[in-house]
């Protein structure tokens, strides 16, 4: 294999990401226009899916093959519960969501679908696909806030979101799994290689469809 492995994971879903910068909720972040309406049914899914994200990571960690990757990623699955109290106490009141009640709230169909594919891959996969599988979550969120961030917001909420992905301390995290990527790589066969980039791939898609159903504020047909 030449070159790192995440540039190869991340070159078939570039036409992804392009989709992803150019969606309307995210130009709405960036003019101030998105409103609060969609923006708080974006955070109160944003907390199932970090519920269902941090079990993710803690499969995937508990399949590491040495004990210093194994300890990141029961870190990061720790920091994602935090964020989502932090949601729960500064965010979502401000956004009218009673913090309360948020569990009255359902997962959209997409929300319970993007999980749902996290955890199979996690309970069902080896390392390297449930590693490939929640990637796109950090290094997209990470690619996505330093491109809003040179953008901005007029409003202080919304850039307030911008300014949680952008920025030194959220790199160096990424910049860490990418890292744990690129050792990994070169271990796998080609057929691991394929069906690790297939999730990548597919959960990079299922970022997109975050954000659109946020969006449409996506509830279930019946």
């Amino acid at each position: 294999m030449t070159g790192n492995w995440s540039e190869r994971l991340w070159a078939p879903a570039q036409d992804t990401y392009a989709a992803i910068l150019a969606h309307p909720f995210l130009a709405g972040l960036t003019d101030g226009s998105l409103p609060r309406a969609r923006f708080a049914y974006y955070l109160a899914q944003d907390v199932h899916y970090l519920r269902d994200y941090a079990r993710a990571l803690a499969l995937v960690g508990a399949r590491a093959p040495n004990h210093h990757i194994g300890a990141m990623f029961a870190t990061h699955a720790a920091e994602a519960v935090a964020a989502e109290l932090a949601l729960h106490e500064q965010i979502l009141p401000q956004l009218g969501v009673d913090p309360a009640a948020l569990d009255a709230i359902p997962a959209s169909p997409t929300t319970t679908a993007y999980t749902s594919y996290l955890l199979a891959t996690g309970y069902g996969s080896g390392f390297a696909d449930g590693l490939a599988a929640v990637l796109p979550c950090y290094w997209i969120y990470q690619r996505v806030g330093d491109t809003l961030a040179g953008q901005g917001s007029p409003d202080r909420l919304y850039q307030r979101w911008i300014d949680t992905y952008a920025g030194d301390r959220f790199a160096a995290t990424v910049d860490a799994v990418l890292a744990v990527v690129n050792e990994t790589g070169p271990g796998l066969s080609d057929e691991d290689r394929r069906r690790a980039g297939r999730h990548f791939c597919t959960t990079a898609r299922y970022e997109w469809m975050f954000w659109d159903a946020a969006w449409r504020q996506e509830a279930w047909p019946i």
